[in-house]
């Protein structure tokens, strides 16, 4: 391989530096002519051309003798090529210098960027003309201004001052009539902030000391008494002026408060702990697996599920309490069932899941423990009347369209509250009534079907084995939560098509 060597003087890249990393290990031989030697702008060290130039009417022909990619040099991949480019664009656009032994043809530039008072370098004026460079030095005028005149391919610099100019100061002349000096600049601006917050402050006092002067501080014979706290609201009023004292904020944390911060700060979904380890583990699965699907599926981001204790924990924050009714569980004092039916009747959902579905659940003859614990329970609530869901109820279509709500099991009805107009004689499309239920009772088991592990895997199987059930039911819990968030917004909805059709639209 062969290095190149330094760039005649003659040619257009004679001001580039000898690229020392490039070599070349073939090349196609220029055929020997007696102007061969004119003609080359860049050889090897043997003295073989390896960019070579010809003059062609009013162009000029440039032959790069190697391949554009790097297998016969390096050149293509180096810093040097660029400059070359450049060099050449610039002598096809007469801003170069010309080839050996021809004559610099004038070429008028136009304006690129101008230099302005601060400096910088900005856009060109409307006033501004292309400048002609000549042999000479080039006058600044208001057509020519100083800065930058070509292209972005290449620029000439037209300069203001010579490169050896110096700049002197001015130098006051020294005469003897009287002289009167005037800034630039008349609109200077003063800070009154201090004279003015010491004009405030005077006035505040003068201001108290008369209110003291008419309450009578400054007569003759104050009484004792009078003088005295006279004096202390004096000392006080100075003290709120000058005082240097940090002023003390009221603490009115309460414990707990950052429990309750906690529980309001993201729409979390509770259950009851119901002091058996095994339900209350499903319980918490089941509801994080639906709080997954509602991120996945809704808008909702729910925060972390809630085990909660009835009888002493708040439990307004949450707007569904799960409650997996289990026998052999303690029964709940009459204290926490009060809670229970106070937070019902303050527009709470306890959603009651005996998981009894084959065991004779609600609705047989022959009841199962689940149940029987789950009676005893609403005994001592005030229960309005029940219903399984109608077929044309909000829940059906809060979210999606269902027509029953499984969970592990399939087969048991979602009770809710009756609506007023169970007949639905009109035949609307979603039963109206204002509010939402208070109670929801199943026995389907919801939060084994939602139950998951920390992968997403389901924990219990469905019976029957049935993989769209799991998904029914996770889309129940989601109409669940729709509904409880949303009230009848989905009913108000679907009458929409009736109520402009009534109206005409």
């Amino acid at each position: 391989p062969q290095p190149v060597t330094e760039f005649p003087k003659a040619g257009p890249f004679a001001d580039l530096a000898p690229p020392t990393e490039v070599a070349v290990s073939r090349q196609v031989l220029a055929e020997p002519t007696p102007d061969i030697v004119e003609r080359t702008w860049a050889a090897l060290a043997d003295g073989t051309p390896l960019v070579t130039g010809l003059k062609k009417g009013k162009g000029t022909l440039v032959l790069f003798h190697v391949t554009p990619e790097a297998t016969w040099s390096n050149l293509p991949i180096s810093g040097s090529f660029v400059e070359m480019l450049r060099r050449i664009v610039q002598l096809s656009r007469n801003q170069g210098a010309a080839i050996a032994n021809a004559e610099a043809a004038a070429a008028s530039l136009a304006p690129y960027r101008m230099i302005a008072a601060d400096g910088s370098l900005v856009p060109p004026t409307p006033d501004a003309r292309p400048l002609v460079p000549g042999a000479g030095a080039l006058p600044v005028t208001f057509e020519n201004p100083p800065g930058l005149y070509g292209s972005e391919t290449g620029v000439f610099a037209h300069n203001l001052l010579e490169a050896d100019s110096t700049l002197a100061p001015l130098s006051r002349p020294q005469i003897t009539v009287p002289v009167t000096s005037v800034q630039y600049a008349f609109d200077e601006s003063r800070n009154l902030k201090g004279a003015l917050v010491a004009a405030a402050l005077v006035l505040m006092l003068l201001d108290t000391l008369a209110v003291f002067w008419m309450g009578g501080l400054f007569s003759r014979r104050p009484r004792r008494a009078g003088a005295v706290a006279t004096t202390a609201a004096v000392l006080i009023a100075l003290g709120a002026l000058f005082g240097h004292a940090d002023l003390a904020r009221a603490d009115d944390a309460k414990p707990g408060d950052e429990v309750a911060i906690e529980a309001i700060s993201k729409t979390r979904i509770a259950y009851v702990l119901t002091g058996v380890p095994g339900d209350d583990s499903i319980s918490r699965a089941g509801l994080e697996g639906l709080t997954r699907f509602l991120i996945e599926k809704t808008a909702l981001e729910p925060g972390a599920p809630a085990g909660v204790d009835i009888s002493k924990d708040e439990l307004s924050f949450y707007p569904l309490i799960y409650w997996p009714i289990d026998p052999a569980a303690p029964m709940p004092s009459q204290a926490a069932i009060a809670r229970i039916d106070a937070y019902m009747q303050q527009g709470g959902t306890v959603l009651f899941d005996t998981r009894d579905q084959f065991a004779n659940g609600i609705g047989a003859d022959s009841t199962s423990p689940a149940t029987e614990r789950l009676r005893d329970i609403l005994g001592n609530l005030n229960v309005p009347p029940l219903e399984p869901v109608p077929s044309d109820h909000v829940l059906t279509k809060s979210f999606f369209i269902l027509p029953e709500f499984p969970g592990r099991f399939a087969g048991s009805p979602l009770w809710v509250e009756a609506s007023l107009d169970a007949s639905n004689a009109e035949n609307r499309p979603v039963r109206t009534g204002d509010g939402v239920s208070p109670i929801m009772i199943t026995a389907n088991d919801f939060a084994g079907a939602w139950a998951v592990d920390e992968n997403g895997d389901p924990l219990l199987p469905t019976v029957p084995a049935d993989p769209m059930q799991r998904v029914y039911a996770l889309r129940a819990g989601v109409n669940i939560m729709m509904y409880m968030l949303t009230g009848n917004y989905k009913s108000d909805q679907v009458h929409v098509p009736i109520l402009l059709e009534r109206l005409g639209q």
